[in-house]
């Protein structure tokens, strides 16, 4: 019973700590441009160590900086499309490769499998800082920086998905595969028929979590991309000057907006997934 009870003390503190976070953001949006100057504006432009005031509400809520981004900042939404262009075909690109491989991890026999898995699991703990110099090299080689593809392609061959949908894969049954070669079914058609839907749960977590991840990388697209013409919407933000912080807030909350809603509608199964990966044994 105790430790139920802190458990869920934990809990409601964390999500306490969550939502303050949005309600600052939320509330920063509504907030003219001289009261965020007034409260926390002395603490982002002095040098000095000077308090910040916040309040719960604003004393004038207005819209003014939301207009203001709407229909007088081009270039976020040029970023905007940026950001789309970068990630849409980079979560593609993943379920494309992952599925496959991951069936093959989970499925096939064949020499090498544990190993050539092994290598799959070193790349998918190795941070971006370490991979960077050879993806720069690589990239450099095949004429690719300053394009979508230099920040596209690597995201692409990311090992993340393939080990998420694996897990998904071990749950498949193996009697419904030998049901279905006994019914003349090949390879490919136990994948697409068999795999493919019982997958599915697995797939979906897998490009949930690639779509976040995609949307809010910022160290990929500013090694990558030299030409600020062609950056995404996170790194917008590190545009704006301190006296634009009723901008800072509403382009914050605009670009939290799409993986908030992608997650809220993909929940169920980035749950599946997750729960996938932590039942099913490696099976290796």
């Amino acid at each position: 019973m105790l430790k139920r009870f802190f458990c869920l003390a934990a809990l409601t503190l964390l999500a306490l700590f969550t939502w303050w976070v949005l309600w600052f953001m939320v509330m920063g949006a509504l907030t003219g441009e001289g009261e965020l100057l007034a409260t926390i504006g002395p603490a982002l432009q002095s040098e000095e160590e000077q308090g910040a005031v916040w309040c719960l509400l604003p004393s004038w809520p207005t819209l003014q900086p939301l207009v203001q981004l709407l229909l007088d900042t081009p270039v976020f939404f040029a970023m905007f499309w940026n950001a789309c262009k970068l990630v849409f075909p980079q979560v593609a690109g993943q379920m494309a490769v992952a599925a496959p491989a991951a069936w093959a991890f989970s499925k096939l026999r064949f020499p090498g499998r544990r190993a050539l898995y092994a290598v799959y699991l070193v790349l998918m703990v190795l941070p971006f800082q370490i991979t960077m110099v050879p993806n720069y090299l690589v990239l450099d080689k095949l004429g690719l920086m300053d394009t979508p593809f230099a920040v596209i392609l690597p995201g692409v061959f990311s090992a993340f998905p393939v080990f998420i949908i694996k897990k998904g894969f071990d749950a498949v049954p193996q009697s419904l595969l030998e049901a279905a070669a006994l019914d003349g079914a090949g390879p490919l058609r136990c994948f697409f028929s068999v795999g493919l839907p019982l997958g599915l749960p697995a797939i979906l977590s897998a490009a949930t979590l690639g779509f976040i991840e995609a949307w809010n990388a910022i160290e990929q697209p500013m090694m990558f991309l030299q030409d600020k013409s062609n950056w995404p919407l996170s790194l917008y933000l590190s545009n704006i000057t301190v006296e634009d912080l009723g901008l800072a807030m509403v382009a914050s909350l605009m670009m939290l907006a799409p993986p908030l809603l992608l997650f809220m509608v993909g929940r169920k199964y980035l749950e599946g997934g997750i729960g996938l990966s932590a039942q099913t044994n490696d099976g290796m």
